[in-house]
Order: structure tokens, then sequence, then C-alpha cells
């Protein structure tokens, strides 16, 4: 009798196991699916985005082959100021007397102020003993 009770339960465990791995089997099954539907979707959207670039780069192409001046448009509109070196700041086109006949003369700038080095301090913030200023350096 216990015999029977011993396979009956070593044949429970087995059934059970063996249905655990029908269910994780079908599981990942489906996961498989789902990820298969949703790379399928990812590379339809990337192939009709590749289209929609290829044909806009077609178009560009063939806009910019008849009318050349769409790349490089002119630094000067007739009747108009310039634009100096193709209005970037700095250039002198941007400054405010743009009147200036040299487009590509630079922009005076004021002279920067002479930096002098700190003053040599301690941990609490007094100063240190050094050389005097105006001394020679030695």
């Amino acid at each position: 009798m216990v015999g029977l009770v011993i396979v009956g339960s070593a044949g429970a465990v087995l059934v059970l196991y063996a249905a655990d791995r029908v269910r994780k089997a079908r599981a990942r099954a489906r996961w498989l699916r789902t990820m298969s539907d949703r790379l399928d979707a990812a590379a339809a959207r990337a192939e009709k985005q590749h289209e929609q670039r290829q044909v806009a780069a077609q178009t560009r192409e063939a806009l910019t082959s008849v009318m050349p001046a769409i790349k490089h448009p002119p630094l000067n509109l007739p009747g108009g100021p310039s634009r100096g070196r193709r209005g970037r700041p700095g250039s002198v086109a941007s400054a405010p007397d743009a009147g200036i006949t040299d487009p590509g003369a630079p922009v005076a700038r004021p002279p920067r102020p002479a930096s002098r080095p700190a003053p040599r301090t301690g941990q609490d913030g007094d100063e240190l003993p050094g050389r005097p200023e105006g001394s020679p350096a030695g």
C-alpha cells in the first residue's frame, strides 16, 4: 500500500511538472509572437520613413539642379544692405554701423583689462608673507 502511495505521488509530481512546462512554453510562444509582430510593425514604419526620406532627397536634388542658387544664396541682395560674411554675428553687417564698405573687416573690440594674480592667503584667510609689491622676482 505504501508503495502505491509513493508511485502515485511521483506520478502526480511528474504530471504537474509537465503541465508547468507546457504552460511556460505557451507563454513563451505568445511572447515571441507578440515581439515578432512588434518587430514587423517597426520594420514597416522604418521602411516607410526611409522611402519618405528618399523622395524628399530626390525632390531636393531635382529642385537644386534646376535652381542652383538655392544651395548658395547671394551675399548681397540688389538695393539692400550688405550681409557681410553671410550675416554671422560679429561680422561687419551685424555691427550697428553696417554701412562700412569692407565686409571682411573684423569688428573692433575693447581691450581686455590686465589680470592680476590673487593674493596668497592661509587657511584662516590671512595674507601670507611674500615679497613686497614692486620688488623684482627672484
